[in-house]
């Protein structure tokens, strides 16, 4: 599909759709290039008909956690070590692409979470 400025609702949902789709395309690649596209429109989007709230993923991460009652143990599985589980947790690591996709779909967020920064 050839993508152009996002003016209508169906317009977002279509391209928010194809955006989850290729989430995890790499960089550099058709679907990469389309991903940052995507990325992009959706954004202007957002910007200019819905006021989000500014929560960073940590902040959503750790919302969800709470949420749910999970401990930062439970997401070794999706993350890594015990350690790499604490930096990232600690604000003193940053989330990768790969641990980003893993978190959206256990919590269940939308990619648009994972792309504010920290």
């Amino acid at each position: 599909m050839i993508w152009k400025v996002l003016k209508t609702e169906e317009e977002y949902t279509k391209a928010t759709n194809r955006l989850m789709e290729i989430f995890h395309a790499e960089l550099g690649t058709p679907e990469g290039d389309e991903m940052e596209l995507l990325t992009v429109l959706v954004k202007d989007y957002d910007d200019k008909y819905y006021e989000l709230p500014l929560v960073s993923p940590l902040e959503a991460i750790k919302y969800k956690m709470e949420e749910r009652g999970i401990k930062a143990k439970d997401l070794e599985p999706l993350i890594g070590s015990k350690g790499h589980v604490s930096s990232i947790l600690s604000g003193r690591r940053e989330l990768t692409l790969k641990i980003a996709q893993r978190l959206k779909d256990y919590f269940q967020l939308p990619a648009e979470t994972f792309l504010r920064s920290s």
